[in-house]
């Protein structure tokens, strides 16, 4: 980092010559963002052969399971190499204890297990937490009010292991229960799962930016309360480091900071701070914004699209988790 810049005159220096044209843009580009930097986040549902729009957040669907090999066999010839697949529970499943979490037959099971039979060369990353599959919409056991910290863990556990012996590569516990990341890493290791990556949710905001999300996973009309006991206050950022130190000391590979735009900052002290691989989750909401405000004319959608991925990339993020993934890698093919 330049502390110190040297005295600038004008006309000697003239910022514009690099500039000019376009060939010389690209060679002064100090970021560049690729499919490789994108994962795709999928929503997955019972039954065969079906598609499923979301209504808030346009152009996102619900698939079957027999339909994800498809579509991630699209996805790849983009040139995308990772994605995160979210279940849609059938609300008969949902219970106050989350047990369809653990069942090694349940809908991510399923669909990881789908990935895997196909043989794509592709990273499977699974959500840790039990919102889709508590009746009560929260990411822990809920008692009295109050959300149960070790308790929880317990069953992330189980969940973690479920989802390692499915197939999936990447463990990414999205719950913020303290302690989490080593249990799970315990937890794994004890049943044979060393080389599961473990990609924490390090730094997760009470976010406004959630709501199209949960539509998706069918868990925000049941949401009891809000999840400010356990997810960040958005106006704190040495908490955030302080997630962050701790996961990493439990073992966690990777750190994520969520929501996006609203925390650049955030990843940028991440990354600067401990030069871990850091991740970031273009949200629901911040998608469903832009999708919204490009179909009404209101900006250039496809523009609007690369300049916020990039600007992820410039703050120090090494990949992005984005409902954009598609649109944006088109978009980079050319």
């Amino acid at each position: 980092m330049i502390k110190h810049f040297p005295k600038i005159e004008f006309p000697t220096t003239r910022m514009r010559r690099n500039r000019n044209v376009g060939w010389v843009r690209s060679l002064v580009r100090e970021n560049t963002l690729t499919a490789n930097d994108l994962i795709w986040p999928v929503f997955v549902i019972d039954g065969e052969s079906k598609v499923e729009s979301i209504v808030s957040m346009p152009g996102v669907e619900r698939i079957t399971v027999d339909l994800l090999v498809d579509n991630v066999g699209a996805a790849m010839d983009l040139g995308i190499r990772a994605i995160a697949i979210f279940p849609y529970v059938n609300p008969e499943l949902k219970t106050p204890n989350g047990g369809e979490a653990v069942n090694p037959d349940n809908l991510v099971c399923r669909a990881v297990r789908a990935i895997r039979d196909s043989n794509l060369e592709v990273g499977v990353l699974c959500d840790v937490a039990l919102d889709p599959f508590n009746s009560d919409g929260h990411d822990g056991l809920l008692k009295d009010g109050m959300i149960l910290n070790d308790e929880t863990i317990e069953i992330l556990c189980e969940q973690a292991i479920v989802q390692a012996g499915a197939g999936c590569d990447i463990i990414a516990p999205s719950d913020m229960m303290d302690g989490r990341v080593g249990a799970i890493r315990d937890a794994l290791d004890a049943k044979g799962f060393k080389d599961v990556i473990i990609m924490s949710y390090a730094a997760k905001y009470a976010s406004a930016f959630y709501g199209p999300f949960r539509d998706a996973i069918g868990s925000g009309g049941a949401l009891k309360g809000d999840k400010n006991t356990y997810q960040m206050d958005p106006a704190n950022m040495n908490e955030a480091l302080r997630e962050v130190i701790m996961d990493i000391s439990e073992g966690a590979d990777m750190v994520m900071v969520k929501p996006g735009l609203p925390y650049m900052d955030v990843i940028s002290q991440v990354k600067e701070s401990f030069g871990m691989p850091t991740f970031v989750y273009n949200v629901s909401g911040e998608y469903a914004m832009v999708r919204g405000a490009g179909d009404q004319g209101w900006l250039d959608y496809d523009k609007a699209v690369i300049e916020i991925l990039t600007g992820f990339k410039r703050a120090g993020a090494d990949g992005i988790l984005t409902y954009h993934a598609l649109d944006a890698a088109r978009l980079l093919n050319g």
